[in-house]
């Protein structure tokens, strides 16, 4: 029996949550995706809020993911602790808010879902997701595991893929809000791709407008930043998996673009 899951790359601000709301039902059911998530951290640009989260999960994820601005809306946080289904990074400090993973129960069974964040070039640096993964794998019995790496670094996440070959489903990083071209499955059967990509404006430097990137790299007076107008674009991949083995058995991008 196959198990399909689709992971959908950053939603950044009100343009990627409209292209949530108008595609992610469609895609789930064009793809027969039986499982979706998606990362929210960046819904208000830094941060969610309470109603987005209602919103991405009534649009139809059944995970939503966080990165290092788990906390940009402090608001958050009562929500984070009533909801098993959001999750912010396994390896922040223990007295942190909310979860960092999950088991779910599916029509294939108990599902594991793991968010991690990555070090390396970082504003902010948690416990070591090396370490941490190895202790939340010695608390799981199920065969469908997921891993989400929200790092810079292309490297630490190509080198987490490496260390769990075999002992996971698969493993997708997120937070650098561009695709990556590498998606594959690692020798031993696990899912891979280095950066699923962003849901948002398409014409933009990361969902945000040009010109207030292009003046903070050319060191003008900047203003805060702000989502682009125009075209949106929805970036995901659908990873199946069989439930037999708990390897990857296909790995492709199935993207929406205006």
């Amino acid at each position: 029996m196959d198990f399909r899951v689709l992971a959908v790359g950053d939603v950044v601000g009100n343009p990627g949550m409209d292209r949530i709301r108008r595609s992610l039902r469609y895609l789930k059911r064009n793809t027969g995706a039986d499982f979706v998530i998606v990362n929210g951290e960046n819904a208000s640009v830094v941060g969610m809020t309470p109603r987005q989260a209602e919103d991405i999960f009534d649009a139809g994820a059944d995970v939503i993911t966080m990165g290092n601005h788990t906390f940009g809306k402090r608001e958050l946080v009562d929500y984070m602790e009533d909801t098993s289904r959001l999750l912010r990074p396994a390896n922040y400090a223990p007295q942190a808010p909310g979860r960092g993973w999950g088991i779910f129960e599916t029509n294939a069974g108990s599902v594991a879902v793991i968010d991690l964040q990555g070090r390396v070039n970082m504003d902010y640096t948690p416990d070591n997701p090396f370490l941490q993964i190895e202790k939340i794998l010695k608390q799981l019995d199920t065969k469908l595991i997921f891993v989400e790496l929200h790092a810079e670094a292309t490297s630490e996440k190509l080198a987490m893929g490496y260390m769990l070959d075999g002992r996971i489903s698969a493993l997708w990083g997120t937070h650098t809000h561009v695709p990556t071209a590498d998606t594959q499955i690692l020798p031993k059967g696990t899912g891979y791709v280095t950066d699923l990509g962003m849901t948002g404006p398409k014409i933009s430097v990361l969902g945000i407008r040009p010109d207030l990137s292009i003046a903070k790299f050319r060191g003008d007076l900047t203003s805060r930043y702000q989502w682009a107008d125009g075209p949106t674009k929805l970036e995901a991949v659908l990873f199946t998996v069989d439930t037999a083995t708990g390897l990857c058995k296909g790995v492709e991008r199935v993207d929406i673009c205006d």
